[in-house]
C-alpha cells in the first residue's frame, strides 16, 4: 500500500508510526528483538482504509537479555542500523529501522 500511495500525511504516517513503535516496545518488554523491520514485514488485515496494521516476518528475530549486544549482520540492507553493519549492536537497532520506515512514509519510496 506504501507505493501505492507514493507517501502519508504527518497525521497518516504518525498512526502507522504509533503502531510500529508500539510492536518495537511490546517485542523488547518480552526481550525480543525483530531485526528486520521494514514496511514489507508490516500488513493490513484488510483492505479498508482503516485496516489495523500487523507485525509479520519473525525470522531473524532473536530473544536477549538487556545489556546483551549481537554481531551478525542480519536484516535488510535499506533499513539496518549502521551498530549492525559495525558488528555491534542491541535492540536499539529495531530503533534506527523504524525511523527510517517513518521517513519512507512521509517522504515516499
Amino acid at each position: 500500500r506504501i507505493v501505492q500511495r507514493g507517501h502519508y500525511s504527518e497525521r497518516e504516517a504518525a498512526k502507522l508510526i504509533k503502531t510500529i513503535v508500539g510492536v518495537v516496545e511490546g517485542c523488547h518488554s518480552l526481550g525480543v528483538m525483530h531485526r528486520d523491520l521494514k514496511p514489507e514485514n508490516f500488513l493490513f488485515d484488510t483492505t479498508a482504509e482503516d485496516a489495523a496494521l500487523k507485525a509479520t516476518d519473525f525470522g531473524l528475530s532473536v530473544f536477549y537479555k538487556p545489556g546483551e549486544t549481537f554481531s551478525d549482520v542480519v536484516g535488510s540492507p535499506y533499513y539496518v542500523a549502521p551498530e549492525v553493519l559495525c558488528k555491534h549492536y542491541g535492540p536499539e537497532a529495531d530503533v534506527w529501522s523504524a525511523g527510517v520506515i517513518l521517513y519512507i512514509l512521509l517522504s515516499g519510496v
